[in-house]
């Protein structure tokens, strides 16, 4: 194709900057020359910071940075810097943190106004055209007559963003107890939503690390209650229209209370993140929807997420064309009435039934979204089914769907491997495979662990973020190796190879050498060798993706049982204790560090496998849910802390430890269950 205009993100190979390479805004990357650049032209930077799948960014750009007025305004006056949130978090995370100073609010498209140096003075997220170049040129004024102004305000927004990353190291030693973690969840819980499940009203988010934390804790904790809250959540997600009924997977977030109409963009990190808690539901409740939602969605990332070289790509937009040829949010997940009737036949009656093809399910312009609210019981029962044929005909109708849909305009997808990304999803196959024993599930996880570890990852241990057209450009933040370093401990588990226990423990050495702060016992999330940016931020608080420093304390405090390393275990608590007030005070966003409180706070058990059979054992273990113990083993003598000296020919012994002390070896599984049963 021809374009009238072409800037410089034309060299870049992140989709979303390519998206933006022909609009008429001379579009600088975030680069250190294009800092140079502001600085030499005494410009203001206009720093805009979005990702592929988000819909608004889209609007914006359609409603500014296509129209050549707006870009006449942006070209004249500032270094206008287009950024990639998902392959520059630490620049998202700067900017962001100063927005929610300004405004207390964030969000995506966020664009910042910076002076020449980086330090941001002004910033926003969606902007109509007028309101845009009048903000602009409002900004620009004062620059030219009045830059003592922005530069004070500057001073006191960059001692601001130094105070937010401040840790301020505990000393209190109170320990961490079960009562404790009861009083801060028993906080948490007045904000559940108890019919709908999840927390508050609209929009709701999963948030897979919240659901984690309460498997985790009904775990220890007989509470009924809870159990049956959490049972609740997973199930109305599960039913609802937030999940993809017909091709699998989960949509980022519900803009209603009942999990209805999503916004319809696809990101891996959830996929990957709900994977793993709906194998664990299983493995808890063994209900088979859970069972159903993670082997669809699974099939839903191999059919539409995964790349030759067993990467997972990052997101799918939530707009496609509709059959106008205009973009449009959700048009290739929708239906009318009369495409379902025709498509679905003399069944239709039931399929109405159990998708809620009436006024409950009916979204905008006669479009619905399907959605369940009636178990596959009662649904039989009303129509006079067995379950067994009620099951094959929803699965005649999800293939028959599939087909008719595939047809449509697909949603873009954003092809680029991110490696944190990537972990999440690696471990949401390897926590299947032990759930389920699926062999295709371990052959994914292993093919994507091997590039991983070989073309994302150096010889010292040193990561890069992002993989695009066969490179890696930049330089890995914490988010990467910690969700790396867990997801092979998890991969160590499942196989017993030790490789991939040695590779976490030499990626954990490189973090402590690049990213610790030694005066706050926590890890920056850009290393020593980054280039700086105006503040080095410490993530604290957890996310949709949990904290890289609640990830990094879970996996110290299991590296430290599997190589008796006490630097390992003193670093976890004092990063637990450093995060205490904040646990306490905002229990809902940091619930992966109430996860890691419970492993420091109840009976945790080391538990190793040595003999000819250990793999048979360890896959048998791994099948319960077990969240207060490690699992290590092989098939012969190792040198491994936990394995030496324990192979004994002919036999294969289960060892278990708790607290520095070792029972006698049993040898059947259920002596193991038996033993870890006593919280």
């Amino acid at each position: 194709m021809s374009h009238h205009y072409t800037n410089r993100l034309i060299r870049e190979t992140s989709p979303y900057l390519l998206q933006h390479a022909h609009n008429p805004v001379d579009w600088h990357p975030w680069k250190p020359e294009t800092l140079d650049t502001a600085i030499a032209e005494n410009k203001l930077m206009l720093i805009s910071i979005g990702y592929a799948a988000c819909h608004w960014c889209h609007v914006m750009e359609h409603e500014c940075f296509e129209d050549p007025e707006v870009a006449a305004v942006m070209n004249k006056q500032y270094v206008s810097i287009k950024v990639d949130r998902e392959e520059r978090p630490d620049v998202d995370q700067v900017y962001m943190n100063a927005l929610q100073i300004m405004t207390g609010q964030g969000g995506w498209p966020l664009n910042i106004v910076a002076l020449p140096d980086g330090r941001p003075v002004w910033g926003g997220t969606y902007f109509p055209k007028d309101r845009w170049i009048s903000a602009l040129s409002q900004i620009q004024k004062l620059f030219l007559e009045q830059p003592e102004k922005l530069r004070e305000y500057a001073d006191n927004m960059e001692k601001g963003l130094h105070n937010l990353e401040t840790v301020i190291l505990q000393e209190d030693d109170t320990p961490f107890s079960l009562g404790r973690a009861a009083a801060i969840t028993d906080r948490w819980k007045q904000r559940f939503d108890h019919i709908h499940g999840g927390t508050g009203g609209a929009p709701k988010f999963m948030m897979p690390s919240n659901l984690a934390f309460l498997q985790h804790y009904t775990y220890v904790q007989p509470d009924n209650e809870l159990k049956d809250f959490l049972n609740l959540t997973l199930t109305k997600i599960a039913y609802g229209g937030i999940y993809d009924h017909i091709g699998g997977g989960f949509s980022r977030y519900a803009v209603d209370a009942k999990w209805h109409v999503p916004h319809f963009e696809k990101m891996l990190y959830d996929n990957g993140q709900l994977v793993s808690v709906y194998a664990n539901a299983y493995a808890v409740a063994g209900i088979t929807t859970y069972k159903n939602i993670v082997y669809e969605t699974l099939d839903f990332v191999q059919r539409s997420l995964t790349g030759p070289e067993g990467t997972f790509y990052a997101s799918l937009d939530a707009d496609s064309l509709n059959t106008n040829g205009i973009s449009e949010e959700g048009a290739f997940y929708t239906w009318t009435y009369k495409e379902l009737e025709a498509a679905i036949g003399e069944d239709f009656p039931v399929f109405c039934d159990y998708f809620n093809i009436n006024s409950y399910g009916l979204w905008e312009d006669g479009k619905y979204v399907l959605i369940r609210t009636l178990p596959e019981k009662e649904i039989a029962e009303k129509h006079h089914l067995s379950e067994s044929i009620l099951a094959e005909k929803v699965l005649r109708w999800k293939s028959m769907l599939l087909k008719l849909r595939d047809q449509r305009a697909l949603p873009q997808r954003d092809d680029k491997v991110l490696t944190s990304w990537n972990a999440i999803m690696l471990k949401g196959y390897t926590d299947a495979y032990k759930v389920f024993g699926e062999p295709e599930f371990l052959e994914i996880a292993l093919k994507n662990a091997r590039f991983l570890t070989t073309k994302q990852m150096d010889a010292s241990g040193r990561l890069y973020r992002n993989y695009m057209n066969g490179k890696s450009t930049i330089p890995a933040y914490l988010e990467d190796y910690a969700t790396l370093i867990g997801a092979l401990l998890s991969l160590h588990e499942a196989t017993l190879d030790a490789q991939w226990l040695q590779t976490a423990k030499k990626l954990t050495d490189y973090v402590f050498r690049h990213f610790f702060d030694p005066s706050s016992s926590m890890f920056f999330f850009t290393s020593d060798k980054d280039v700086p940016l105006i503040t080095r931020s410490i993530e604290k608080s957890d996310n949709v993706i949990p904290s890289s420093n609640s990830v990094m304390a879970e996996n110290l405090f299991l590296l430290s049982r599997h190589f008796n390393d006490k630097r390992y275990l003193e670093t976890a608590r004092q990063m637990l204790r450093n995060m205490m007030p904040a646990i306490e005070k905002y229990p809902s966003f940091h619930t992966n560090w109430l996860r890691v409180f419970l492993l420091h706070s109840v009976n945790f058990y080391e538990v190793a496998v040595s003999g000819k059979d250990a793999l048979k054992k360890a896959t048998e273990l791994n099948r319960y849910y077990l969240p207060g113990k490690l699992l290590t083993g092989a098939d012969k003598a190792s040198g491994l802390p936990l394995l030496q000296n324990r192979y004994v020919t002919g036999k294969t012994l289960f060892y278990i430890c708790k607290n520095m002390a070792c029972n006698l070896p049993v040898t059947q599984t259920e002596e193991v269950l038996a033993e870890l049963s006593e919280k």
